[in-house]
């Protein structure tokens, strides 16, 4: 049974995009949770706060419903695709080919110091790019913006959680100045 207050209809999520951000977070598309309640990552099994946390990104533990605030450690949130699906599954190719164009023209606007992309699938239908390892990525699609590529944070990854958040580690030392692109 649902609350009342929880709404069942499925919208778009706003983007959380400045310009001077550190790093975008780039997903495939909202979650049908994040799409009834309008933030980011709102699925609970999904890991994506608690990875930033584990990994330093965060100061501390930050809720779905906390991700406009992250604008204020540097951090913007966007997606391949706007649509909220049950699965990237459901994604169409014209839905792909589309993002891509937009996608491009939102980090040539606001030209973040890192494109980070939530998952290898994300990162490939964005470049075209058929292998893909994680970390920094050689010849960025937008001259000037870093582009990394970090495991996808859904709670249906089957990769141990330490080696996921040791990975996002090396975003946070990129970001902090402690190391550079390898």
């Amino acid at each position: 049974m649902r609350e009342a207050n929880e709404s069942t209809e499925i919208q778009e999520i706003a983007d959380h995009l400045d310009f001077g951000l550190s790093i975008v977070f780039i997903g495939f598309n909202p979650s049908i949770r994040s799409g009834q309640v309008g933030h980011h990552y709102a699925n609970p099994r999904n890991n994506f706060w608690r990875i930033l946390h584990s990994s330093g990104l965060t100061p501390r533990l930050y809720q779905a419903s906390e991700d406009g605030e992250l604008l204020k450690l540097g951090y913007g949130f966007t997606n391949i695709v706007a649509r909220p699906t049950k699965g990237a599954e459901d994604i169409t190719r014209e839905e792909y080919a589309e993002g891509r164009t937009i996608l491009r023209a939102k980090l040539e606007k606001y030209r973040p110091g890192v494109a980070c992309f939530v998952g290898k699938g994300v990162y490939t239908e964005y470049s075209r790019k058929s292998q893909v390892e994680w970390g920094f990525q050689e010849n960025p699609v937008v001259e000037g913006i870093h582009e990394f590529v970090a495991p996808s944070s859904s709670g249906l990854v089957r990769m141990p959680m330490s080696e996921i958040v040791d990975i996002y580690k090396k975003l946070n030392a990129f970001v902090t100045g402690i190391s550079t692109p390898e």
